[in-house]
């Protein structure tokens, strides 16, 4: 990695930092050229626009979620441990302390919900790509018949998310101190659910 490349990251890091504090629409070049005691034109030469910062911004956080969330759940064995890793390392990433306030894209989804332009449409795809992530470990643990083979592998991903949405809300706006208990309740009942069927047909082959 090049010196331009490690200033870029490190310039990313802090504009996480802000974004996540301020929210997207805080996160301008000036504002994070104050927070790093850099020039605007020094800035303005790696990303050209207020636009173009906050996509690379989502762009990098993604990549940090890959990282601390996707790619370790899935060492994970196939099925339900690979679904629970899922939710238990995302739990984790909304307390990262890179991100003091709370995770970014349920932060900036509020924010660009109705705001049509580049920043929503890369935001969309970035989740619209983690539901499906989520989604094809529930159609794994169908194959794997630990989930009950009518499970609709996109409603449970839903629900998960929903889940998530949840605690995000109950930790950070509401301040529960039972924020994760209440999450991990609600989510091992979507894992019972979905786990129902299978458990019972099983439990009639034994018998």
């Amino acid at each position: 990695m090049g010196k331009g490349d490690l200033t870029r990251a490190a310039i990313l890091e802090r504009a996480m930092d802000v974004a996540s504090r301020c929210g997207l629409g805080g996160l301008t070049i000036g504002t994070l050229a104050e927070e790093l005691d850099l020039s605007k034109s020094g800035l303005f030469a790696h990303f050209k626009s207020k636009e173009a910062l906050q996509i690379q911004l989502l762009e990098y956080v993604a990549g940090q979620f890959i990282e601390r969330v996707v790619r370790p759940a899935t060492q994970e064995a196939r099925g339900i441990p690979r679904v629970r890793a899922i939710f238990e390392r995302w739990a984790r990433w909304s307390k990262w302390k890179s991100m003091p306030g709370g995770c970014l894209f349920v932060a900036a989804a509020t924010e660009l919900d109705d705001r049509p332009g580049p920043v929503r449409d890369r935001l969309v795809e970035l989740q619209r790509d983690w539901l499906g992530a989520i989604a094809r470990a529930a159609a794994i643990a169908v194959e794997e018949h630990q989930f009950e083979p009518d499970l609709d592998p996109a409603q449970f991903a839903h629900e998960v998310y929903g889940i998530m949405l949840a605690f995000h809300h109950a930790r950070r706006l509401l301040r529960d101190p039972k924020a994760q208990e209440r999450a991990d309740a609600a989510f091992e009942a979507l894992i019972e659910r979905a786990a129902r069927v299978e458990r019972t047909r099983q439990r009639r082959r034994v018998g």
